[in-house]
């Protein structure tokens, strides 16, 4: 087996982190020409191409992105090596990586992840965001210790892992002061025909939200859908519509984004899981997570 040239990867890594071989060349004091001629020893030497080249902007392939993230992985360990020679005595910090579907509220990430800074040990966390799928990838090639995220492992999937529940929350929907003036009546019923702001179809609660508004006889006015949960929060700020979240983050949603609660149901549920690679659970982070939000 060919050992990687690790001089080329660090210059595919920092072209593919910068987009431009330019930027690169200023920040190394090497000419582009001696980059480019490595990036094309490296491609050469993978036998496919990292790099799609549009003008004088470099974005990475499909392999790209593979590549890049290993090498992002070793550099970060490279720099810890580097710190630990430096001082000469061992490495103090544990690493604690955790994998965030993109569905998840920001908010209620940082609530579910709040045990593990009062934790003893010392513990660096590392949070990735991503689509369920590429992050289990992530976890069977034990890249993440553990996977949050409001779906279940399926029971057919291939995958040696196990979901843990870990908690469960109401769900409030709220709007900004002007937009709440101008509804009529009661909750629920004041949502009908009004402006929402919602999940997108992927997610289990927008699923979820779907089957109650169809219980219910709403039918709201469905302005725009998201996948990532700040940014609808964000245009909810600017009264361009409804919006719903755990209602156990109630009081952060309406101070953080200056909304105010309209109503809150028992009736659509948000349920978060943690999934690990192994049922017995080992890794002190993951282990104080799960007990903490398990007690909540």
């Amino acid at each position: 087996m060919t050992p990687v040239n690790f001089n080329q990867l660090y210059y595919f890594y920092l072209v593919a982190k910068e987009g431009s071989i330019a930027r690169v060349s200023e920040q190394l004091h090497v000419t582009a020409q001696t980059i480019s001629g490595q990036l094309t020893a490296f491609e050469h030497a993978v036998g496919s191409p990292l790099f799609l080249r549009q003008g004088k902007k470099w974005t990475v392939t499909e392999l790209g992105k593979v590549t890049f993230r290993y090498a992002e992985d070793i550099f970060r360990l490279g720099d810890e090596l580097k710190q630990v020679l430096k001082h000469q005595q061992g490495v103090q910090w544990q690493t604690f990586t955790v994998g965030v579907t993109d569905v998840l509220p920001k908010a209620f990430i940082y609530e579910m992840l709040k045990p593990v800074f009062a934790m003893p040990e010392q513990l660096r966390l590392i949070c990735l965001e991503g689509e369920q799928n590429q992050l289990l990838a992530d976890l069977a090639l034990n890249k993440l210790d553990l996977v949050l995220t409001d779906q279940p492992l399926l029971p057919s999937s291939p995958l040696k892992a196990y979901s843990h529940q870990i908690t469960e929350s109401s769900t409030s929907f709220f709007a900004s002061p002007a937009l709440i003036g101008r509804l009529s009546g009661d909750f629920p019923e004041c949502l009908q025909l009004q402006p929402m702001l919602l999940q997108s179809k992927r997610s289990i609660i927008r699923q979820r939200l779907d089957a109650w508004f169809a219980q219910q006889g709403i039918v709201p006015q469905v302005m725009a859908e998201f996948d990532d949960s700040a940014l609808m929060k964000a245009f909810g700020q600017q009264g361009l519509g409804i919006f719903s979240a755990p209602s156990k983050i109630a009081q952060n949603i309406c101070r953080q984004y200056e909304v105010e609660v309209i109503g809150s149901t028992d009736a659509v549920k948000e349920v978060f899981y943690a999934i690990s690679p192994e049922r017995k659970l080992t890794h002190p982070g993951v282990v104080e997570l799960v007990r903490a939000l398990a007690g909540d």
